[in-house]
């Protein structure tokens, strides 16, 4: 079965997330022409138009993008001032674990230590407020620096990060099994304080 334009356009927005994506970005992912990329828009619009539909699609500064409607302000509100509400992933935590102790760090950086993409567990972490930009590094490109914030020590009820728990001993080798102790160790650390 083919997939339709509409549902490729609103599958590129939901990923693009805040950053939304442009006509001409749209275009050339889907490889559509003028008319039926303005056909595939008119008719996701006409989708999200739906009062079933908590999204709908806007355009602001000819950028598209998949917001949540004002209908549903208050529930979204609930979870903004609940971030507890979701635990965090393996992956928010392997990253918050890596800034907290080596900030500030890169994302660049924090992707080499664990050899994976981590560009939306930084978002997740940043959207929660518990890494923030903490300057640039010099040079080409200016990399972001991050590292955490107060909201961090609340979260895990630390008055600083002199409280964090002292890493394993670095031995010679860099097995994943380290890389496994790490990770055990901080999440048994706390997991108490994360399921409060």
């Amino acid at each position: 079965m083919k997939t339709n334009l509409s549902s490729k356009i609103e599958a590129l927005l939901f990923v693009a997330g805040d950053d939304g994506l442009t006509l001409k970005q749209l275009q050339f992912l889907t490889e559509a022409d003028d008319v039926e990329l303005q056909d595939g828009i008119k008719e996701l619009e006409a989708r999200c138009s739906d009062s079933a539909c908590g999204i709908c699609l806007k355009e602001l500064a000819g950028v598209f993008q998949l917001v949540t409607k004002q209908e549903v302000a208050e529930t979204i509100q609930k979870l903004v001032e609940n971030p507890t509400v979701q635990a965090l992933s393996q992956a928010s935590l392997e990253v918050l674990a890596i800034i907290a102790y080596k900030q500030p760090i890169t994302r660049v950086e924090v992707e080499d230590l664990r050899g994976v993409k981590s560009e939306k567990a930084l978002h997740t972490l940043a959207a929660k407020g518990l890494v923030q930009e903490t300057g640039r590094v010099e040079g080409t490109g200016r990399a972001i620096l991050y590292g955490t914030t107060k909201e961090f020590l609340n979260y895990f009820g630390l008055k600083n990060l002199d409280e964090l728990p002292p890493l394993p001993e670095a031995a010679a080798s860099d097995s994943d099994d380290e890389a496994d102790l790490f990770m055990t160790s901080f999440q048994e650390t706390f997991k108490e304080e994360v399921e409060v």
